[in-house]
């Protein structure tokens, strides 16, 4: 599934091409999205002119000089950036025109969105109520410790919970909380100050790595270019089950802990 990493280099692959350019048409193939596409899209869009690409958590904002087309990947949503005769393939369900170029959503489980908003996008039902960023100043050591202190759920499901910090996925959780010493499954109660602090920058640090290499392609994500993202080379623990803990040597260990698989070594994670 397409996490912050994924969604900001999509972004940033996309906005050079789309700043400044006139949309000029929208065209909608399968509107049952996960949420569906609605008519404004088509009606309102076209005419408009970009003056931001944006991500709030995994929502791409296409900012126009009237109104914001909001998208988000799902499961196994990609961008892609091609000719405007290109004839659409399987599960390629929405254009976005740009003359002789077009932004085309390829989602084959159908679990992503396009949505319109005619206002602040920020106060959209989808993204009012998130947590802050986890690469912005508002998260630090000092706001983990303050959200866990009076919750009783895993480290793990605190830092995957959208409304406490947004974006951070199954892999990048695993690998967070590995490079912080943490267990997944440790209470967030439990947790000093200190340690939030490191996992707080661990956090930054693996979305930051992550970003620079592109993603991690496990299954359906690509990025806009059509290339894969590399930061799986880079992964310590996720996915390693039974192999060698790259610190101590130790095996790998996989539970299940708040329905999501979880991966660790049991001697650096307390």
């Amino acid at each position: 599934m397409p996490e912050l990493p994924e969604v900001e280099t999509t972004r940033r692959g996309i906005e050079p091409h789309l700043l400044g350019h006139l949309l000029t048409g929208a065209q909608v193939r399968q509107p049952l999205l996960r949420w569906p596409v609605p008519p404004a899209l088509s009606l309102k869009a076209p005419g408009r002119r970009v003056l931001a690409v944006e991500r709030r958590a995994k929502y791409l904002l296409i900012r126009l000089d009237r109104g914001t087309i909001i998208i988000h990947l799902g499961m196994s949503g990609s961008l892609r950036l091609i000719p405007s005769k290109t004839p659409p393939g399987p599960h390629e369900h929405v254009d976005l025109l740009f003359g002789a170029r077009c932004l085309r959503l390829r989602d084959p489980r159908r679990f992503g969105a396009v949505l319109w908003s005619d206002d602040d996008p920020l106060s959209h039902p989808r993204l009012a109520g998130l947590g802050p960023e986890p690469l912005g100043p508002a998260f630090d050591g000092d706001y983990l410790h303050w959200a866990g202190k009076s919750r009783r759920v895993a480290a793990k499901a605190l830092i995957m919970d959208q409304r406490v910090v947004v974006g951070i996925g199954n892999i990048y959780a695993n690998e967070a909380l590995f490079r912080a010493g943490i267990h997944p499954g440790r209470s967030s109660g439990r947790i000093s100050l200190e340690r939030y602090a490191r996992l707080a920058e661990a956090i930054k640090k693996v979305l930051e790595c992550a970003i620079q290499q592109g993603g991690t392609t496990l299954r359906d994500f690509v990025r806009e270019d059509g290339r894969p993202g590399y930061f799986v080379q880079s992964l310590q623990v996720y996915a390693r089950t039974g192999l060698p803990c790259l610190r101590c040597g130790g095996a790998i260990r996989e539970e299940r802990i708040g329905q999501r698989s979880s991966f660790f070594c049991p001697s650096c994670q307390r």
